[in-house]
């Protein structure tokens, strides 16, 4: 089986998602037997980590946003023990019409999810 370097976006096509069961770190590769099993020839493959640019540019951005507060920006110079690792991955296989999904990610990806978007939701917010 070959890896293929992709991201699957689920707006873009149809997408089951693995359910990953809360204590089995490992599910992943029951994931990756199921997609043997199919015949599956290769897997999509993405991760991101952590660059020391985003994270400035995200604590610049929660500074000028509107609407953000001392503990937001406070939680992205939090985010700085977590430069250079890896906060998300994906793997998905298509099969029969779909791709199939596994998704996983850290708490503090969440976090920082949830921060980009708060930057992008207060920060295009004009005041009169």
């Amino acid at each position: 089986m070959k890896r293929f370097p992709g991201y699957v976006d689920s707006d873009q096509v149809q997408v089951v998602m693995w359910k990953i069961a809360e204590g089995y770190p490992d599910g992943w590769k029951d994931f990756v037997e199921l997609a043997k099993a199919t015949g599956a020839s290769f897997l999509t493959m993405d991760a991101w980590t952590l660059q020391r640019e985003e994270l400035d540019d995200l604590v610049e951005r929660l500074r000028n946003a509107h609407y953000t507060n001392d503990d937001d920006i406070e939680e992205s110079r939090w985010l700085r023990a977590y430069l250079s690792r890896t906060g998300f991955i994906q793997l998905g296989w298509a099969y029969q019409g779909s791709v199939f999904v596994y998704e996983v990610s850290t708490d503090w990806y969440d976090r920082y999810q949830r921060l980009v978007e708060l930057a992008e939701d207060f920060g295009s917010i004009a005041i009169d």
